[in-house]
């Protein structure tokens, strides 16, 4: 059997989408936890699209935000990687790093794992020079993530694509440089 994975960390694969992906793909995105500093919880039409959207990141960009599954088990826990955001704000146009993972996942330290591979990834073999992180003000959880990996905090902004949900528009950013990484 042909090695699903683009690469891998210690404990999880890092692969691009199918649409084999979309059934726990939907069920993740329907979570209330999982999306409760979203603006909605994702349908599974909703989830398809995303899909769709990234492969087509991967196939223009050679990256996106990873399906990732635990090596060990082949359990698919979510995404983490990086997708390039180009929304009006004071820190883009940049590659953004990302994760989403169920929440069964949550507390092993597999974003945190996940992140630094994809730092590794985006600093080696896509020559990146800078890559940034954003989530909403109430994330506490993900913005620690951001810390634990090396990120500095460059302020807060408000999220041009959630204007519509003013509980969720105020967002900080966090950013990393090539060289002040590892």
């Amino acid at each position: 059997m042909k090695n699903p994975y683009l690469f891998t960390s210690e404990r999880l694969g890092f692969r691009n989408w199918t649409q084999n992906d979309l059934p726990e793909f939907a069920n993740l995105n329907a979570d209330a936890a999982v999306m409760e500093h979203f603006p909605n919880p994702l349908s599974q039409e909703e989830t398809a699209a995303f899909i769709d959207r990234l492969q087509q990141h991967y196939a223009t960009h050679g990256y996106n935000y990873f399906a990732v599954e635990v090596l060990k088990s082949g359990e698919w826990i979510g995404f983490i990687g990086l997708a390039y955001q180009d929304y009006p704000s004071p820190y883009t146009p940049a590659v953004d790093i990302g994760w989403r993972l169920k929440k069964s996942a949550w507390g092993n330290g597999y974003a945190t794992e996940g992140a630094h591979k994809c730092l590794e990834y985006a600093f080696g073999k896509l020559q990146l020079k800078e890559v940034i992180s954003t989530c909403t003000l109430q994330n506490a959880r993900s913005e620690k993530v951001m810390q634990k990996i090396g990120m500095q905090r460059l302020g807060t902004f408000h999220h041009p694509k959630l204007q519509a949900h003013p509980e969720y528009e105020k967002c900080v950013c966090y950013s990393i440089r090539k060289e002040a990484w590892k």
